[in-house]
């Protein structure tokens, strides 16, 4: 399949997506040593709020253990996927400015309402003078829930360099398929992949908001337990569609120590590498 491994910065990331439990230089070097080729950036490491020349100085880092940048979430509100989320599309110039500055040529936004959509094509168009790709994850609460809506609203904004990041737990969670029938429906908008593990439960840990169900309860689970998204069929299903694109590990970890971080990265690289033969 020839997928390129992400780490995200999200697996050091602290509950309230602003900051990193680890300097982001020794996130980069533990994920060089365990086998990935990219990075994803959050706003939480560096985004619209970081000095450019800091951005570039994290650009040289990440490619100086020859990695680079696979996507970059540059502001804090489009993780937390608010109604704040949504703003960055007013003026995509300062998120434009981070993915430059990282090398990236990538950008994760939020669409909460169809009011968004003009908005997203406008900043489609900068984003294409630039060079630059825009995608909306698969995830809750936005315009991006369901298949059918994710297709309706891609045909409206209609541009080729604005796209989608597959991402099976939240489709799971919005009751939608995600296996190889979605993943052909889909496939000619994907410009990235996240895998997190949520195992659905009524009386679960967790609870997320949904426009489509109400409220759903889950439970996180590590990316190799079963029991939570089915990962073989998620990996047959890019495999069908011959996906060769980035496939980042996403989880939310929490995890505070280097240790902790390395042993996790090296054993989600391990489980992806043995799934995608």
């Amino acid at each position: 399949m020839g997928m390129s491994l992400s780490l995200s910065v999200r697996i050091v990331e602290a509950p309230c997506k602003k900051k990193l439990h680890l300097p982001f230089e020794e996130l980069v070097a533990l994920a060089a040593e365990t086998g990935y080729d990219a990075v994803c950036m959050r706003a939480s490491a560096g985004g619209v709020l970081t000095p450019l020349d800091e951005l570039r100085r994290m650009r040289d880092i990440v490619a100086g253990h020859g990695l680079r940048v696979s996507m970059v979430t540059a502001d804090s509100d489009v993780p937390i996927n608010n109604e704040s989320g949504p703003n960055s599309l007013r003026d995509i110039g300062p998120s434009l400015d981070v993915a430059e500055a990282l090398g990236c040529d990538l950008i994760r936004i939020c669409m909460k309402k169809p009011e968004d959509i003009p908005l997203a094509r406008e900043s489609a168009d900068r984003a294409a003078e630039r060079g630059i790709r825009l995608a909306h994850q698969c995830h809750t609460t936005s315009l991006f829930e369901q298949v059918e809506g994710i297709l309706s609203v891609l045909s409206e904004i209609d541009r080729p360099n604005f796209g989608i990041i597959y991402e099976p737990a939240n489709l799971m969670l919005c009751g939608e398929d995600y296996g190889a029938g979605t993943l052909q429906r889909l496939r000619p908008h994907i410009m990235n992949a996240y895998v997190q593990n949520h195992r659905l439960n009524p009386q679960g840990e967790d609870t997320l908001p949904t426009f489509c169900r109400g409220d759903v309860s889950f439970d996180h689970l590590l990316i190799w337990e079963p029991g939570g998204v089915d990962m073989a069929r998620m990996f047959e299903g890019l495999k069908q569609v011959g996906y060769d694109g980035s496939f980042t590990i996403h989880q939310a970890q929490g995890i505070t120590t280097r240790d902790e971080a390395r042993a996790y990265a090296a054993r989600c690289a391990e489980f992806v590498r043995a799934n995608e033969q």
